[in-house]
């Protein structure tokens, strides 16, 4: 089983930490909150709890929207 911890920075290859997991996002100008909410719960259903918490946990390290969603797309897919 990978680490929990998401990434900060997308891979060398360009493939997020938990590929399988692909989150739909309507907008990516969604409040914080929501985008947050959305990750965390796929990875939650789909990798774990651990997953989950080490995503909300650097998720809301984030000092801007940008960082977060540059760590949203180093963590799962997004379409």
């Amino acid at each position: 089983m990978p680490s929990p911890e998401p990434a900060r920075t997308t891979s060398t290859a360009g493939q997020p930490r938990y590929p399988q997991v692909r989150v739909r996002l309507s907008t990516m100008d969604g409040p914080a909150g929501i985008l947050i909410g959305k990750v965390a719960v796929a990875l939650r259903r789909q990798v774990g709890d651990d997953a989950a918490d080490a995503f909300n946990t650097a998720a809301h390290a984030c000092g801007s929207h940008p960082e977060l969603l540059e760590l949203i797309r180093a963590t799962v897919r997004v379409r």
